[in-house]
């Protein structure tokens, strides 16, 4: 299969990557592993047993005519732990290499088949100038993308992080999550490639 790169020639890719079926549940489950996989899952509250005190018996078993309290730190009491407290977690979920890269795959040939896939030469800046890179991309039809290239430069990260809607990331941090998200994709031939 050949692709029409942006200045008029074309690239050859392979048809495994950029002709395969979209498969949707397969693209859902990918994306929500990818994005369980950064949460921190840091929460932690107290439950009855972290609570500092509460060592002793507030008031005797038998003949008060309350009802029967073994702690003051119990969840009825102003002061006590948590009922169900929540504990540090793991969101993580496992996905097979092969099934994460198939998710890949649906999701970039999706993306050729929809036309929201600019493929050109390269994309770099002489200096790191916001308004040089937004003329670059509204030149490309491409006002809102994810910039892939093999290698990111300083001045092309620094040129885009101020432009709303607009990532630039290398091919090794490719993530579902960002092709899924973008309105358009710009790459590299050395991207493809890769």
């Amino acid at each position: 299969m050949d692709l029409q790169v942006h200045n008029g020639s074309t690239v050859s890719v392979s048809d495994a990557v950029f002709g395969a079926d979209f498969n949707e549940s397969l693209v859902h489950q990918v994306v929500v592993a990818y994005l369980a996989g950064g949460r921190a899952g840091t929460k932690a509250q107290k439950g009855r047993s972290d609570v500092r005190g509460g060592g002793r018996k507030p008031w005797r078993q038998k003949g008060t005519g309350r009802a029967r309290a073994g702690t003051i730190r119990s969840p009825i009491f102003t002061g006590g732990g948590k009922v169900f407290a929540a504990t540090p977690r793991d969101f993580s979920q496992k996905v097979n290499r092969k099934m994460y890269r198939g998710g890949l795959r649906a999701i970039l040939s999706e993306l050729q088949r929809q036309e929201r896939l600019i493929i050109v030469d390269d994309l770099q800046l002489d200096a790191p100038k916001t308004k040089v890179l937004i003329a670059k991309l509204a030149e490309l039809n491409a006002p809102r993308a994810l910039v892939v290239l093999n290698e990111v430069s300083e001045s092309l990260y620094l040129a885009s992080r101020n432009i709303p809607y607009v990532d630039v990331i290398d091919t090794a941090a490719l993530n579902p999550a960002a092709l899924v998200g973008a309105d358009k994709v710009v790459m590299s031939v050395a991207a493809i490639e890769r």
